[in-house]
């Protein structure tokens, strides 16, 4: 249950702060006047404070002091200096949320030199649409109901999943840096498409439908994936063509590769690298 005095103040106003604050908005869970945000970059904090409705503040530390809740949303490589700034405003009764790929909550307590809550997340992209996956990782100081507080949070813009920390890289790897994946190929599929004769835009309506067609039915049957792949292979028929050249060519080693170097560089940039 959020409070009715919860500030929650967003240092980075980048895509995915701005999902959040659209989904935190429309929901009711939070009021415009409940979200703060900051920004090195003036004319994206405008933007964002004018569309949304909330206060923006061109430095972090006076909306540290405003806040009750912090969401950190900067780039990975970036946020020991932002940590830096601020750690002298952070109180004890702060929550603190980061969404900072790799950077463990470890990483960010010695930063700051306090032990306060901090829960690590892994929000993806769809969060754009209300239709992400979130992961939550929480240090040991953080009690249940704050644990509530960031399902809800992120809940406004899709589903979430507690994990234990030493996943996150995993998750990251998987749904994080997925749909980056998955657009890859959609693109490899539409560039095939107008190899056969289509229009680039048919392609991609055809592609497109496809795979959130696919994905719906995935995510609403009762069977495996291996039980919806085998209801469209015909013994000898065009998919068992294309599926068999996906195994003659290692496509299942190319995407279990993919994974496992985002999941490297993830590992990489937890030790500052």
């Amino acid at each position: 249950m959020i409070k009715k005095n919860a500030i929650i103040g967003f240092i980075g106003a980048g895509n995915m702060a701005n999902a959040l604050i659209q989904g935190l908005t429309m929901s009711g869970l939070y009021q415009p006047e409940q979200i703060l945000a900051s920004d090195t970059d003036q004319n994206r904090l405008e933007a964002v404070s004018k569309h949304h409705g909330i206060k923006g503040y061109p430095g972090n530390n006076d909306l540290v002091r405003d806040s009750n809740i912090l969401l950190i949303a900067v780039k990975p490589q970036v946020i020991q200096d932002v940590l830096e700034e601020i750690k002298d405003g952070i109180r004890d009764d702060h929550l603190m949320i980061s969404i900072a790929a790799g950077i463990p909550t470890t990483l960010i307590l010695s930063i700051i030199g306090r032990d306060i809550p901090v829960i690590r997340v892994m929000p993806n992209t769809p969060a754009l649409i209300q239709k992400g996956v979130s992961a939550l990782a929480p240090s040991k100081k953080v009690t249940s109901e704050q644990m509530d507080i960031a399902r809800a949070i992120f809940t406004a813009v899709g589903e979430t999943v507690a994990v234990n920390e030493d996943m996150m890289n995993a998750v990251t790897a998987l749904s994080g840096s997925g749909p980056g994946f998955v657009f890859q190929i959609m693109e490899c599929f539409v560039s095939a498409g107008e190899r056969l004769g289509f229009d680039a835009d048919t392609a991609l309506r055809l592609v497109a439908r496809t795979f959130l067609g696919s994905t719906a039915l995935a995510d609403t049957s009762n069977l495996s994936l291996a039980q919806l792949r085998e209801m469209v292979t015909s013994p000898g028929g065009t998919t068992a063509a294309g599926l068999k050249y996906f195994d003659e060519n290692g496509l299942a080693t190319i995407i279990q590769g993919a994974v496992k170097a985002a999941y490297d560089r993830g590992v990489e940039l937890g030790k500052g690298k």
